[in-house]
């Protein structure tokens, strides 16, 4: 498959910016090869600038799960725009969006826009530390929850041992109020709660950790981080940026029966626009300013266009519950078709999928913890990453991270995904057999 424009592009922006790309694993380091410049999207599939066409599963990381340029949503920006894109005062959409994930989410009883997934989890830890009057933030291995400067923390050989940061420019006086445990272990959030619960002002956890390719919460794990952060009037947070109305309409905390004190929100909730928000009870967000002492400010928060997309996507998905029927069912089908084909060509593999959001790990089963994820043969991924993207199918260029699929797959792109992975598979058996 030419790329030869593609490349062109990208020696250019590799002078212009900061590795060629505004976020890092665009640059496609970890497989080796020179990114697509995606020229525009339809549905289930992406152009690049070459005019190669591909079947995708990125789906801009999440927010597509009606497709790319959905006709509804693209109108609803269309009408918007002709008014103003943004004018950094209230508006009524804002509202009407706000109403909206108040109603899906139950555990949402006010809400604040914002700009950014990261944005928002920075703002929810900001929201638990001034609510509390606690400073330490608790999180897992393997979630990542944006570069807000406590939350790139890595943990320390002990439990209790003080974080390290994992990102240059995180001052490691500020890393040390934040503690990493293993993702799923319920005992280790029993015991840490046991030493030191009452100087922790919140935990914040993706239900379905979607960073590391796919890796669901267990129930019993989860319903442990409610009980202890309820017993020790900690804040429980939900990172819903990629889970939310993706898995289900009412977000991960719907599947599994939880309500967290504080949600974050990104992907779907912007339909594909720079939105992310956080909300949760109302105690909580009442000491949001300009109510309290708690601040936290966005000039292009809330912007008329961003709120259109997100509106008219959620209202999509609301009133016909077939999108989620159909992406779910694609899903399931790609993702054991993958495990099938794999398996007939003696490559080890596991795979895990929550709703519409799936992964194949090159490693033994189950994948549970961000240890079990480690096992994956990353070669092997990278070729397979390669094999695919030759083929006109369009993945995540990392093990870590997830298949997202939407409504508008359908079951010739799946058909068309596995006719490439079983041909990509045979060509590493080789490798494998040796």
């Amino acid at each position: 498959m030419d790329r030869a424009k593609s490349e062109r592009l990208f020696e250019e922006a590799k002078k212009l910016m900061p590795g060629g790309v505004n976020s890092p694993v665009r640059a496609y380091g970890n497989v080796g090869t020179t990114p697509p410049f995606i020229a525009r999207a339809k549905g289930s599939r992406v152009w690049d600038a070459d005019g190669n066409e591909y079947v995708d599963y990125v789906g801009s990381w999440g927010p597509m799960i009606l497709g790319h340029a959905h006709d509804a949503v693209v109108e609803a920006v269309r009408e918007t725009a002709k008014n103003g894109l943004s004018f950094g005062a209230p508006c009524e959409l804002e509202s009407e969006l706000a109403k909206t994930v108040e109603r899906l989410v139950p555990s949402v009883e006010m809400v604040r826009m914002v700009n950014s997934g990261t944005e928002a989890t920075m703002s929810a830890i900001r929201a638990a530390r001034g609510f509390t009057g606690r400073d330490r933030i608790v999180k897992f291995e393997g979630c990542y929850h944006g570069h807000g400067d406590s939350l790139l923390i890595k943990a320390g050989s002990g439990m209790l041992t003080t974080g390290r940061p994992s990102s240059k420019g995180v001052p490691a006086d500020l890393a040390k109020y934040t503690l990493t445990l293993q993702y799923n272990d319920a005992e280790a959030v029993r015991e840490l709660f046991g030493k030191i619960g009452d100087e922790i002002a919140g935990v914040i956890v993706e239900p379905v950790a979607g960073n590391m390719g796919v890796v669901p919460g267990k129930p019993e794990f989860l319903r442990t981080l409610s009980e202890e952060t309820r017993k020790h009037g900690a804040l429980l947070i939900f990172d819903e940026v990629m889970t939310g109305f993706r898995v289900d309409l009412h977000c991960a905390q719907g599947l599994y029966g939880i309500e967290p004190d504080l949600t974050t929100f990104g992907k779907i909730v912007g339909g594909g626009m720079p939105v992310g928000a956080y909300g949760g009870r109302a105690d909580v967000m009442k000491q949001i300013a300009p109510l309290g002492g708690i601040y936290q400010a966005g000039t292009l928060s809330g912007n008329p266009v961003a709120m259109a997309a997100g509106l008219a996507t959620l209202r999509e998905l609301e009133s016909d519950p077939g999108h989620y029927a159909t992406a779910d069912a694609r899903a399931a089908e790609l993702v054991d078709g993958l495990k099938r084909a794999a398996g007939k060509a003696g490559i080890p593999a596991a795979v895990n999928r929550v709703g519409s959001m799936g992964c194949l790990f090159f490693a033994e089963g189950p994948v549970e913890t961000f240890a079990d994820v480690q096992r994956s043969d990353l070669d092997l991924f990278k070729r397979y990453f390669l094999g695919m993207l030759d083929r006109g199918i369009y993945l995540a260029p990392s093990q870590f991270e997830a298949i997202f699929v939407g409504s508008a797959h359908t079951s010739g792109d799946v058909a068309k995904t596995l006719e490439a992975a079983e041909e990509v598979f045979e060509t590493l058996k080789p490798q494998v057999e040796r």
